[in-house]
């Protein structure tokens, strides 16, 4: 039987064979010769990202609880592939990882494995024997096998996004017609993680491969936990391949086996393909079928199609001078390369419309376990950095956001309306009727949502952009003077909104407090509070009410507290445990005690207190909480927003918006530079206002409530308004100073969450040391709108040479370690890369 596509070795592809003897010598000892796939860009761009791996099991988890391996994802489709990384392995991609809704989960270690024989002589064409070259490029994974009369490459290519495309190209290089055997083999994973294999972890979960006339199906029961899998009752991964196979199912061993016959005449080619689709439910399936049935025959085209799509996004991302025939310097080159880098990074974390998520975007990290979701102050960066690359995407990606921007009639919190939630995922929370885990309500993000669109305005000239945008910018703009400026002074604080998690169903802050000593041990006071709170049995003691709050506060025996208003203040701020917030771990706080007050560690305690304000509106509804502190960037970035909302209402043609926005920006800049600036230090801080500050009916414009929290040391919010353009030039003098100071923000990667003079600073700790790239970038971009551009490229290229595996094959990570360089967190991280290319862009 004579199946497959046969293609005539044309004259064009015989110059090509002629040239690459030329080059190379024979057709056998070449692994270049006759390849079928183009190399993109005619630059070396492979194997930015390590995509080998072969997972053992569907959590395959390194020390941060990211997916040990990097597979290629692209066009937003929920699955990705690897290149084998032992000899045992080769002749497939293995994986595939698939995204169960909100989890990244390998199905197998490879689960389509070509093996090729010879029918007449039976002798397999062993690929550990071939000469060979496995690589991956931007958007591709590529195997070349190299034999004395058969040269094979198999290359993979999205081309929807549910569905990746699988060409094997079969090249006779010989004076006889080749007659094969081919076997497609493949096995799903029976470990779970390094504990319990599947029927452990997951005793109802079924999994089903069929065989079809087209290849085969694997159906995945419905498993709904939220913390680890979720599936539908319909979830289900397909196979298809261009020619007819026989195959034959071992369903207890969850194993298949598919085969076929070809024959290839002399010094002809034969192509075949296989799509490869994930589907989440009935729904994406039908709506697929029509394109998916077409695929086959069109897939030579759909190859193609990514490769230019490829090539327009580097055309889009590199310089004009990267992309002349000039030599590049080696730093223009690393930087090239780490560019690139990152713009895989992002496509890579593309997720198409799917469940809830209502319109494409990027995501944090497909590899990290939390992060297969969307966050709305990562959207706005990430929506930067691919303004100029792919727009579409870039404005979908903040429409995804928008798309459950709060309303007036919203059933859950229409004391909210104009508020963007913080995070959203393929399901909702069980508030919004929904099983998912890890949909948040309970704050914001910080705003820079105008900055996002006008970006991309910037880059499109899409004015349309600007008229569906501008509306549900400035509803957003006025919930935050609306729910969090408790005193009315137009001093903008951080909060909380109204959450389960936050407050009792009477709207009573929630709190837990643990003490070293037994209730009655504590005063009278202190033991009439503790009285109505529940004991668990881990000896918190979960209590309720911001009077007994202040009590317990005043108090200052307790051994340790928790907050939650403080998590979601902190976390609307994007800086989750900054310093700033009273965040501090129980050794440091005894040190600061022992250098500030003599050991005493009650008094110390006071610095690293946060209490909170209950927001209410006229008719004293609960709005939500405010943390008794007026953040810096915060206000900078609103004093920023209100600038880009008067050059959006000038777009519009909304004079009078526009100067009213152009006057207030003006001023909260003023205020910020007279408010948030310490003279003796030279920096910029959060101010801490009393709880007891009235309301203002009649807002002072030079006034300035509160104390300068200058204890609590030093962060990247003091280079904010320098990266807004708003600081005085003598003020931005001396925060460039303390920037550059090697016993402040200058160490081996630079501009990291916290200073090294800061009382609560550790190179390992999320926010209050690591380096992470948007700080980074702020800072640097600070730097040289004030005209430091020598220092802003000295920082910078330390963090490109010392960063590791930045410019080697490492991923993007989360943050890094800023005394070694050592990588942190996540690993394919979205807004790191989305920073990586703007720094590009800038220097």
């Amino acid at each position: 039987m004579k199946v497959g596509k046969l293609i005539n070795l044309t004259p064009l592809i015989f110059v090509i064979i002629t040239s690459f003897l030329a080059a190379f010598g024979s057709l056998a000892n070449s692994l270049t010769t006759v390849s079928a796939f183009k190399d993109i860009n005619n630059k070396n761009f492979q194997n930015l990202i390590d995509r080998t791996g072969e997972p053992q099991q569907h959590k395959d988890y390194d020390g941060y609880k990211n997916q040990k391996f990097n597979p290629l994802f692209d066009l937003g489709a929920w699955h990705g592939f690897l290149l084998p990384a032992s000899e045992q392995s080769l002749g497939g991609f293995t994986g595939p990882m698939v995204i169960a809704q909100e989890y990244g989960l390998f199905i197998a270690k490879n689960l389509e494995q070509l093996t090729i024989k010879n029918r007449h002589s039976a002798q397999e064409f062993g690929w550990k024997s071939a000469q060979r070259k496995l690589y991956s490029q931007p958007g591709a994974l590529i195997q070349r096998y190299e034999f004395k009369k058969l040269t094979v490459e198999l290359s993979l290519h999205f081309i929807s996004n549910r569905s990746a495309v699988i060409r094997t190209t079969l090249i006779n290089k010989s004076n006889d017609e080749l007659n094969l055997a081919l076997q497609w083999s493949g096995k799903l994973l029976s470990q779970w993680d390094d504990k319990k294999n599947v029927t452990q972890a997951l005793p109802n979960w079924q999994r089903h491969i069929k065989s079809t006339d087209k290849g085969i199906n694997i159906l995945f029961s419905k498993q709904r936990s939220p913390w680890h899998i979720l599936t539908s009752n319909s979830s289900q991964y397909d196979i298809r391949r261009s020619i007819p196979t026989n195959t034959q199912v071992m369903q207890k061993k969850h194993q298949y086996l598919s085969s076929a016959n070809i024959d290839i005449p002399s010094q002809k080619i034969k192509k075949i393909y296989t799509i490869q689709s994930y589907f989440h439910n009935d729904a994406e399936i039908k709506l697929a079928a029509s394109d998916l049935s077409k695929a086959i025959e069109n897939s030579e085209n759909l190859v193609q199609e990514s490769q230019s799509r490829w090539q327009g996004y580097l055309n889009n991302t590199l310089s004009k001078s990267s992309n002349n025939d000039r030599p590049l310097s080696v730093k223009t080159q690393r930087r090239e390369r780490v560019a690139v880098k990152a713009l895989e990074t992002l496509i890579g974390n593309w997720r198409s419309a799917a469940g809830s998520l209502l319109h494409d975007s990027i995501t944090p990290s497909v590899t990290a376990r939390w992060f297969n979701g969307t966050w709305a102050w990562d959207s706005w960066k990430h929506a930067v950095a691919m303004a100029a690359i792919n727009p579409n995407l870039a404005k979908d990606n903040i429409r995804a956001m928008f798309d459950y921007q709060i309303a007036t009639d919203d059933p859950l919190r229409p004391q909210d309306h104009g508020m963007v939630v913080d995070a959203i995922f393929y399901n909702k929370d069980s508030a919004r009727d929904g099983d998912g885990g890890n949909w948040n309500e309970r704050n914001t993000k910080p705003p820079l949502a105008s900055w996002a669109v006008w970006q991309v305005y910037q880059a499109t000239n899409d004015r349309d952009f600007i008229a569906e945008m501008y509306p549900k910018l400035k509803a957003y703009h006025q919930w935050w003077y609306r729910n969090r400026d408790h005193n009315r002074n137009g001093l903008i604080e951080y909060g909380a909104t109204k959450h389960r998690y936050h407050n009792d169903d009477k709207g009573n802050i929630r709190f837990s407090v643990q003490y070293k000593v037994a209730n009655q041990m504590l005063g009278n006071g202190l033991q009439k509070v503790l009285s109505k709170c529940q004991l668990a049995e881990d000896n918190w003691q979960h209590c309720s009410g911001t009077r007994n709050y202040e009590t317990v506060l005043a108090d200052g025996q307790y051994h340790a507290i928790d907050i939650g208003a403080q998590h979601g203040s902190a976390w609307e701020s994007g800086m989750d445990n900054a310093a700033r917030f009273g965040f501090i771990t129980a050794e440091q706080l005894q040190n600061y005690a022992n250098i500030t007050y003599a050991g005493n560690l009650q008094k110390a305690r006071i610095d690293w207190q946060v209490r909170f304000f209950e927001n209410r509106s006229t008719t004293n509804e609960l709005l939500g909480f405010s943390i008794n502190q007026e953040s810096v960037e915060l206000n900078t970035y609103l004093a920023q927003e209100k600038s880009l909302l008067s050059q959006m209402a000038n777009l519009l043609n909304m004079p009078k918006q526009a100067q009213q926005f152009k006057l207030a920006s003006k001023q909260l800049s003023k205020r910020i530079n007279h408010c948030f600036y310490d003279e003796e230090s030279g920096f910029y801080y959060d101010r801490a206002i009393a709880v007891t500050m009235p309301i203002n009916k009649n807002v002072n414009l030079d006034s300035c409530s509160g104390n300068l929290l200058t204890y609590r040391g030093r962060g990247p919010e003091g280079w904010s308004p320098l990266w807004a353009g708003i600081a005085d030039k003598g003020k931005a003098e001396q925060v460039k100073n303390t920037m550059l100071d090697e016993r402040e923000f200058n160490s081996t990667i630079p501009l990291g969450t916290a200073a090294k003079s800061n009382p609560a600073y550790d190179a390992n700790i999320y926010w209050r040391g690591r380096v992470w790239l948007d700080q980074h970038y702020f800072g640097i971009i600070a730097l040289k709108n004030y005209g430091y551009d020598k220092q802003a490229e000295q920082l910078s290229n330390k963090l490109y040479l010392n960063a590791e595996g930045l410019i080697e094959s490492s991923t993007i990570s989360e943050n890094y370690n800023p005394e070694t360089g050592a990588m942190q967190g996540a690993t394919n991280f979205s807004w790191s890369a989305a920073h990586l290319l703007m720094l590009y862009k800038n220097l």
